[in-house]
């Protein structure tokens, strides 16, 4: 799991006061590119091997609003991963108020020449990384 901390910007705010809704999925943008440079497999690395990632599914729950000046932690962490689909989940939780503000996931496949690929095939060493990051059945 990976935590990315943003805080709410005035400009991200809507006529209620509150952070707009859709500013939710830029937030889910930049911490999944955080996670995956913390990683080392950050997009420009992974992308210079001509190898992308589109979202194919983006969920958004939200359970409390968020305000400008606010502190939100996004948890980011691997849901499932079958190398050629990943899906990621995120936790926001703001540190102001002290709730869980949001949960989300999104899907991504992988690409190459405008075909699906499969990482294991394609990119093994990428393949293990992300396959190390697999939730433990227990």
């Amino acid at each position: 799991m990976f935590t990315y901390v943003k805080k709410a910007q005035y400009h991200e705010t809507d006529q209620m006061g509150i952070i707009h809704h859709a500013n939710y999925v830029k937030w889910m943008e930049e911490a999944r590119l955080a996670y995956l440079e913390e990683l080392g497999l950050g997009y420009q690395k992974v992308e210079n091997e001509k190898i992308f990632s589109p979202v194919i599914s983006v969920v958004v729950q939200y359970k409390s609003p968020v305000h400008f000046a606010d502190e939100v932690e996004i948890k980011v962490s691997v849901k499932e991963y079958t190398a050629v689909k990943l899906e990621l989940s995120y936790d926001f939780f703001n540190k102001t108020t002290r709730q869980l503000c949001s949960t989300a996931s999104s899907q991504h496949c992988f690409i190459k020449n405008g075909k699906i690929i499969s990482l294991k095939r394609d990119m093994p060493a990428l393949h293990e990384k992300i396959s190390a990051l697999l939730p433990s059945e227990e």
